[in-house]
């Protein structure tokens, strides 16, 4: 199935879903502001459930199941949306990185969210537009950091990452959370399966200017790649595209410090932070 199929088709399971919430909530005489208290939600959160416009997830569900009396329908429905904290764009590439044997990254604007701490993802969330709420921004942050399990995972994963210098030098969040950042980086780059590849500003080539990608390999050898743009998302295995960007990947880590370097880098803009 295409993926404007499949989110054609997600979509109307949602809209389905949320008629069914709407309408149990509405027979039992609970009020929304009463399901997004239990819930532990907005009530804004609530009604974009119930207009088809957000995912419904287990909280959400159980308060509903508890306050509407639904018998298990509400739970039985909800199996139909498939349960993720990560967006509709994001899914199929999640699995694929919580499972795989290596994984390369290159990232131009912010730290990669593999390595952010949870104050500069909950800042880098905040800094979204249009604004995303409270609830959305939360939800955000704790599925960054379910991402990071990859990092300390047995087997180990085989990680490298090239990161522009300029994301060390943007103050996501303010002095203090990119400080903790770095902190983080520097630990990071520590554990033996991670190595951190800082790309200078001030560089006459440069193989990453169409954006950033991820390359990855399966525990099965499969090599996929996933890069994002402004409105859309690619995850490719063609083997034509997947060769010409591994082979880009290759040429970016070749013109980024090394990972000693990297680190003297970090540890330099940290004291002068």
């Amino acid at each position: 199935m295409s993926g404007d199929r499949q989110a054609e088709t997600r979509s109307a399971t949602m809209r389905m879903f949320g008629s069914q919430l709407m309408g149990w909530r509405k027979r039992a005489g609970v009020s929304r502001e009463e399901l997004a208290q239990e819930a532990g939600y907005s009530v804004e959160l609530v009604k974009s459930v119930e207009q088809g416009r957000r995912k419904p997830q287990l909280p959400l569900i159980d308060a509903a199941e508890l306050l509407c009396n639904a018998g298990g329908l509400l739970r039985d429905a909800s199996e139909h949306i498939v349960q993720s904290k990560f967006p509709d764009w994001f899914e199929e590439f999640a699995r694929y990185e919580a499972e795989c044997a290596s994984l390369g990254i290159y990232e131009n604007h912010v730290i990669p969210g593999l390595f952010q701490t949870e104050e500069y993802a909950r800042a880098v969330f905040r800094s979204n537009r249009p604004i995303l709420d409270d609830d959305e921004v939360e939800e955000g942050v704790v599925a960054r950091a379910e991402r990071q399990q990859l990092l300390c995972r047995t087997p180990h994963a085989v990680i490298n990452a090239v990161i522009e210098q300029v994301t060390l030098e943007r103050w996501i969040g303010g002095k203090e959370v990119m400080r903790g950042q770095l902190r983080a980086l520097l630990k990071l780059a520590e554990r033996r399966n991670v190595d951190i590849q800082v790309m200078p500003t001030q560089r006459e080539t440069h193989a990453g200017l169409s954006g950033p990608m991820y390359v990855l390999e399966t525990q099965e050898q499969q090599r996929l790649v996933y890069f994002e743009g402004q409105k859309a998302s690619v995850l490719t295995s063609d083997p034509k595209g997947v060769s010409e960007l591994n082979m880009r990947y290759a040429i970016l880590r070749s013109q980024a410090l090394t990972p000693e370097d990297t680190v003297s880098l970090l540890e330099k803009t940290l004291g002068e932070l």
